[in-house]
């Protein structure tokens, strides 16, 4: 069965941006190609604990497992040496990238304390958009007992679009919400039925 975020992209947001930009080619059409969920830990070559932690809540965030990252080369004011374990990152894509998209927009954003909506101006210019979280206990899959130390992450979302504005329009329609933008969440009228 196919996630709800996804039955909505191709039932309603791929038609709706096509009559927006006037597209009649649907491969032309913008999509989500992945998420990638990034956490850079500086102190971690000092701890190895906190790697492994780091490495378990990513895989509960996203149901995947994680990837460690490490130095490309030595940087010896920082203390690196080349090839020492620095962070850790997750790629998403298919259903499970509808999926946490689905939990973070519903779910994890809510959480946030007095939440106003997420900046619109963290474009890179080729229609990808970063969103840096503060701390990953917003999501409920993370117990607050078992974290040994919170730390912030950054989500990337990279389109097929290379253009901004299209890629906005794109991550508005799937229910990003914008500051001061008035979008609804989606599903928002089906959430009573899903829970029960």
């Amino acid at each position: 069965m196919k996630p709800r975020l996804q039955l909505h992209y191709e039932d309603r947001v791929r038609t709706k941006l096509g009559e927006q930009f006037g597209w009649d080619n649907a491969y032309r059409i913008p999509r989500l190609e992945k998420i990638v969920l990034n956490v850079g830990l500086g102190e971690a070559p000092k701890n190895s604990k906190l790697m492994d932690s780091v490495v378990a809540e990513l895989g509960q965030i996203t149901g995947q497992k994680a990837v460690v990252t490490r130095a490309r080369k030595a940087i010896s004011n920082f203390g690196l040496r080349e090839g020492m374990p620095i962070g850790a990152k997750v790629t998403l894509r298919g259903a499970r990238m509808y999926e946490f998209l689905d939990r973070l927009i519903n779910v994890a954003m809510p959480r946030i304390r007095d939440f106003r909506g997420v900046p619109s101006k963290s474009f890179d210019g080729r229609g990808n958009y970063t969103l840096g979280v503060k701390e990953q206990l917003i999501f409920p899959e993370i117990d607050y007992d078992k974290v040994t130390a919170v730390h912030g992450m950054d989500i990337v979302f990279v389109t097929t679009t290379n253009k901004d504005d299209e890629s906005y329009a794109l991550l508005r329609e799937m229910g990003m919400p914008f500051r001061g933008d008035q979008a609804v969440l989606v599903g928002a009228e089906e959430a009573p039925a899903a829970a029960s």
